[in-house]
């Protein structure tokens, strides 16, 4: 009968039930799995907005099937050179050779080919020219044919300079039949670009009564 009162022990000792709540700490365990499923559902929400990217690479299809189309104004380019552009640049008499060296030169550091450009004066030549003429017209004409260099010219050989895609005429004298003369011309011998310098009322009216 004395072991009686040592049963409790028994119960003391019982603290293995602590060890199933251990176990039921293994049931928790379970319980967070559940948490980050959740959150697993948001991954697939990623991919979706990744999904509008292949209608982005659709589109530049679309602008490959659109390079055709630039093609028709190109065409008309191609048509447009027949009227090239015409730029005025106001200028004494006195002050349009420089204005058309300056243009020149705008023109060659835009990345204009020295070849593309060919330069017209209606009064006194070109300080280049008149020194290739004194070696003779044959050595003259001859950078003319090479194209490879900016070509200047007067009035009166202008004809028979060869068209290029830009020319440049310096209204520096001579009189109004000249520039009427020279103006119409420098326009068929220009397939992209005319510019003119000089007095633009003179101009004006030159270019009216060449037409």
């Amino acid at each position: 009968m004395p072991l009686i009162p040592e049963e409790p022990q028994i119960h003391e000792s019982a603290q293995g039930p602590r060890a199933t709540p251990a176990s039921g700490r293994t049931a928790p365990t379970p319980r967070p799995v559940p948490g980050p499923r959740p959150a697993a559902p948001s991954r697939p929400g990623r991919p979706g907005p990744l999904r509008p990217a292949p209608p982005v690479q659709r589109t530049p299809r679309d602008t490959a099937t659109a390079k055709p189309g630039p093609a028709g104004p190109a065409a008309a380019a191609v048509t447009a050179t027949a009227t090239p552009q015409i730029q005025l640049i106001p200028a004494s008499a006195d002050g349009a050779l420089d204005a058309a060296e300056e243009a020149v030169d705008l023109l060659l550091e835009s990345g204009r080919a020295p070849g593309d450009v060919l330069v017209i004066t209606t009064g006194e030549p070109h300080p280049w020219a008149a020194h290739e003429l004194s070696f003779g017209e044959a050595s003259y004409w001859a950078q003319h044919d090479a194209g490879d260099d900016v070509f200047y010219t007067d009035a009166v050989a202008a004809s028979r300079a060869a068209s290029r895609p830009v020319v440049v005429v310096a209204v520096n004298g001579g009189s109004d039949a000249d520039a009427v003369k020279v103006l119409p011309l420098a326009r068929t011998r220009a397939s992209a670009l005319l510019i003119v310098c000089g007095d633009p009322q003179r101009i004006n009216s030159a270019l009216v009564a060449g037409v």
